[in-house]
């Protein structure tokens, strides 16, 4: 059976076949037994090896399945002083139950080992097929974030960067669902500080980064990490063009440039939670764009839906129905305050993620005693305002990691 079929099967809930069993299972116990299963499976293909989970022990979020060497190239054919690896690792869906994720851990090629800063990057959006996701452009040099990566490893910093869930590995590309790219972020800092090859110390540093879908998962990294990561040594997160505000973000692009985010947007959602039945609300029209979309990356995606409306690929808008309207603020930011300083950026002139909606984030967590660091770009649209903002964002996590104490801007 093929890897990505049997990863499917097993990790497919099934109902019990145990009668005498009165009383339903705790929450608790299913996660476990899911664990269980999802371990189990990791054994029986053999792809536990040397840095899965130790033997007896229940495998747990951020353990790695598999590790291969692979390259990390900012452009094809351009060389890095740069080890790299291509990792799954396990992570948690937004409903809690176990996954595995994709991604990729790269190292200074210093001759250094030990403790050194770790940053656990969040890229923005590339699509929804599997093809798009970073671990699949970094051997030759074309995913898009790479350069800014390099950034980073020429700092002496190890990088984790993850593909989210369903970007590389059995199912949808669940994007947009803030929830469960916060906990992949989280778990590719996990898997890259256990994988042995990299020489990394658990006691590592650790900072967040990402801009725009990369600043919403981040954002959701840092809101997540006192609950969900409480061992992470994070000294703050880097978090820029975020949409922090789904439904505002969705009425913002509808009809404009980036309409075809906000069909990308409802995929992943769909993806993420299927009883929201998107296909039932799409004419033929939407059907055959949404067809295309799983098939492409952003920038045929982009200007395949560019200055669509809703109305124009739905039978009805789902955006206006109950239960899309909570599920999509389940990925709002600002209703939980970071418990490690936060540098937040946005260009003022954003064409696709509204700044408004940032500013807000801002005022969120200010008001629940985060330390934000807020950072308007005059003038900078949403590239330019990713690019503008990455080597100050990086100079503030330096100081993190330097041991300074982040000034706040509430």
């Amino acid at each position: 059976m093929h890897l990505r079929t049997h990863l499917r099967w097993h990790l497919r809930t099934k109902p019990s076949r145990r009668p005498f069993r009165t009383k339903p299972l705790r929450p608790k116990h299913l996660r476990a037994r899911a664990w269980a299963a999802a371990g189990a499976l990791a054994v029986s293909l053999g792809l536990a090896g040397p840095a899965g989970t130790a033997a007896g022990s229940a495998p747990a979020p951020g353990d790695i399945v598999t590790s291969a060497p692979t390259s990390f190239h900012p452009l094809p054919g351009q060389p890095t002083r740069t080890r790299a690896w291509h990792i799954t690792y396990r992570s948690t869906t937004a409903k809690g139950a176990p996954d595995v994720v994709s991604g990729t851990v790269i190292v200074p090629d210093d001759g250094r080992r030990g403790p050194r800063p770790l940053v656990t990057y969040a890229v923005g959006t590339v699509g929804i097929a599997d093809h798009c996701a970073p671990s699949a452009g970094f051997p030759h040099g074309t995913t898009v974030e790479a350069n800014l990566i390099q950034q980073l490893t020429q700092r002496s910093w190890a990088v984790a960067v993850t593909d989210y869930e369903g970007l590389g590995t059995p199912g949808t590309h669940t994007y947009t669902v803030g929830r469960s790219e916060g906990h992949a972020v989280l778990d590719a800092a996990r898997a890259a500080l256990r994988l042995p090859e990299a020489g990394l110390d658990r006691e590592s540093p650790v900072g967040v980064m990402g801009y725009s879908q990369g600043g919403q998962a981040a954002g959701w990294a840092a809101e997540l990490r006192d609950t969900y990561a409480p061992e992470l040594n994070v000294k703050g997160t880097a978090a820029g063009g975020v949409p922090a505000d789904l439904v505002r973000t969705a009425d913002f692009d509808d009809g404009r440039i980036g309409a075809g985010l906000v069909l990308m947007g409802a995929v992943g959602q769909d993806a993420a939670f299927p009883e929201l039945a998107l296909d039932s609300y799409l004419n033929a029209r939407g059907r055959s764009l949404v067809a295309r979309l799983k098939e492409h990356c952003v920038a045929a995606d982009v200007l395949a839906g560019m200055f669509k409306r809703i109305s124009d690929v739905t039978v009805r808008n789902p955006l206006q129905m109950p239960d899309w309207q909570r599920v999509l603020h389940s990925s709002d930011l600002g209703t939980h305050a970071p418990d490690r300083p936060v540098r937040l950026y946005h260009g003022t002139l954003d064409e696709l993620i509204p700044y408004a909606g940032a500013r807000q984030l801002r005022s969120d967590w200010c008001a629940k005693g985060a330390v934000v660091d807020w950072k308007p770009l005059p003038l900078a649209e949403h590239v330019t305002g990713g690019i503008a903002g990455s080597v100050p964002a990086a100079d503030w996590l330096a100081d993190r990691f330097a041991g300074k104490q982040a000034a706040a801007d509430c």
